[in-house]
Order: structure tokens, then C-alpha cells, then sequence
């Protein structure tokens, strides 16, 4: 039998080691972005060079980007997108998990099922027949922000999972006190239910919220090459071009600065709630 000396000795090599992996781990991760930032700095302007830190610093990049550029319009169409999507997704996803969470109808099971087989199948499947769709309703190329925001809106109800996990967490017996004292159904979701889910629905808002920032795929698809309808994945990923990667490489990398500041200045800020909504909704439902 070991001895409580030697337990605690094994404890702490072993915390070491765990905390020299992460460490490790962080480095490697935080080297693009740290590469990316130091580049945005850089005034030569040509793609590929023998070195990291710049040899001349300066803001050229960032006042190109914003004076020279369609980076604001694309931004502004990200953010547009985003700040709808955050809402209506979120609305969506709350009722849907509210829903199979706290009712019991005929199907309720089957629902589920057929909801958690659609999603094994990748989005990329569906990716034509909505292209032709948004085209009919004349919501691609210029018309692309509202098309995505109806794509994203409109498949968020299957992405129930961990929030209708959360609410099976919060005891079903503060519903039937609620009842009793004579509330509605709206009224114990909005008065009960929701004050206590502030975690998971500030999850769900982060997560709709960025997850725009890095569509490229099908909102490339749904713009088609017009460049008012890019986002701003889809806008800096043109400046890649052969043709345009020496002269927009160092602006390019200022783009992205711009794009990741705000995003982890809100997770930052929220990144309790965040876990708070992932660790509660990780539940069997």
C-alpha cells in the first residue's frame, strides 16, 4: 500500500506532465495565429519571405484593408448575418429543445430519430438542390445574405441536442409547481424555465454567432463570384489567387486579425456561460 507521501509525489509528477503537454499543445496551436498577426505588421508587401518578425513595421496593411478594399462590405455582410442567425437559431433551437424535452406527444421518439439520422448525413449533400432553390427565390449572388440566413435558419432545429440535455437537468417538478399556481405553458418557459437556462442559451448564441465568420463553402457556392455577396471568409480567401496573393498576402492576414478580435473578445467575456452550457447539456435526454 502506497503511502500517502508517495501518492502525493505520484500526483504532482503527474499534474507536470499534463500541464507540460498542454503547454506543448498551446504553443503549437497559438503558432499560426501569432505568425498571422506578425505579418499583418509587415510593410513589404510580397508573399513569401525567409523570415517571421518583420524588418519594417508598420500599419500600411490595416489602412489598405480599409480604404483600398471591399473588407468593410464583406464584414458588414458577416455581421448581418451572424446577428440574424444568433437570434433566429437560437429562438429555434430553445423551442425545439423545450419542446422534446418537457412534452410527450405521439411520435415524439420518432422525431428525434429521424432528426439524429438526418444530421450523420453531411450538409455537402444538399448543397445543390438549395443552390437551386435560393436561386429561384432569387436569394443567391447579390441576393446571398438572406439565403443564408434562411439556410442556416431553417436547419438549426436539429442541433437540439445539448440544449434539450440542459433542460432535462432542470427538475420537472418547478414546471408542476407552476401549474398548480395557476401559470400557462408560456408562462412556465418564460418565468421559470429560461432564467434558469441563461448558460446554455448564451451557448447557443455564441455558437450561432460565429459560426458564419468561418463559412466558406457554401456561402462561396451561394455568392457565385459576386463579391457583394461575400462574407469575409469568402472575400479574403480571393486575395489567395495566384494572381493576387503577392500584392494581398500582408492584407489578407490583417483581415483575419480584424475578423478574430471581436469573436474571442466575446467568447473571452462569455466563455463561462459557454462551459456552463456544454457541461450541463452533456446529459443522457
Amino acid at each position: 500500500m502506497k503511502q500517502p507521501s508517495s501518492i502525493k509525489r505520484s500526483r504532482m509528477v503527474a499534474n507536470a506532465a499534463i500541464y507540460v503537454l498542454l503547454t506543448v499543445i498551446s504553443v503549437v496551436w497559438l503558432i499560426p495565429f501569432v505568425f498571422i498577426l506578425l505579418q499583418s505588421f509587415r510593410v513589404e508587401n510580397t508573399w513569401q519571405v525567409g523570415y517571421v518578425l518583420p524588418k519594417e513595421w508598420g500599419i500600411d496593411n490595416y489602412t489598405k484593408l480599409f480604404t483600398d478594399t471591399s473588407f468593410l462590405k464583406w464584414y458588414g455582410n458577416t455581421l448581418i448575418i451572424a446577428c440574424a442567425n444568433a437570434v433566429l437559431q437560437t429562438l429555434m433551437v430553445m423551442l425545439m429543445s423545450y419542446g422534446l424535452s418537457r412534452l410527450r406527444f405521439k411520435g415524439r421518439k420518432l422525431l428525434m430519430n429521424i432528426m439524429l439520422i438526418l444530421g450523420m448525413f453531411p450538409g455537402f449533400l444538399t448543397m445543390i438542390i438549395l443552390y437551386w432553390v435560393l436561386k429561384d427565390l432569387g436569394l443567391t449572388q447579390e441576393g446571398a445574405i438572406p439565403g443564408l440566413i434562411l439556410v442556416y435558419f431553417a436547419s438549426s432545429g436539429m442541433g437540439y441536442y445539448v440544449s434539450k440535455g440542459f433542460f432535462d437537468t432542470i427538475p420537472k417538478s418547478l414546471d408542476e409547481a407552476a401549474r398548480v399556481d395557476g401559470a400557462t405553458r408560456f408562462q412556465v418557459l418564460y418565468k421559470v424555465t429560461l432564467p434558469l437556462s441563461k448558460p446554455i442559451i448564451i451557448y447557443t448564441v455564441l455558437t450561432a454567432f460565429m459560426a458564419p465568420w468561418a463559412d466558406y463553402i457554401f456561402a462561396s457556392y451561394v455568392a457565385f463570384g459576386t463579391s457583394s455577396g461575400y462574407n469575409v471568409a469568402v472575400g479574403l480567401y480571393s486575395w489567395l489567387t495566384k494572381d493576387m496573393i503577392n500584392n494581398y498576402f500582408t492584407t489578407f492576414c490583417a483581415g483575419g486579425v480584424c475578423v478574430a478580435i471581436p469573436i474571442t473578445v466575446l467568447f473571452m467575456l462569455l466563455q463561462k456561460y459557454y462551459v456552463e452550457g456544454v457541461t450541463g447539456g452533456a446529459v443522457k435526454g
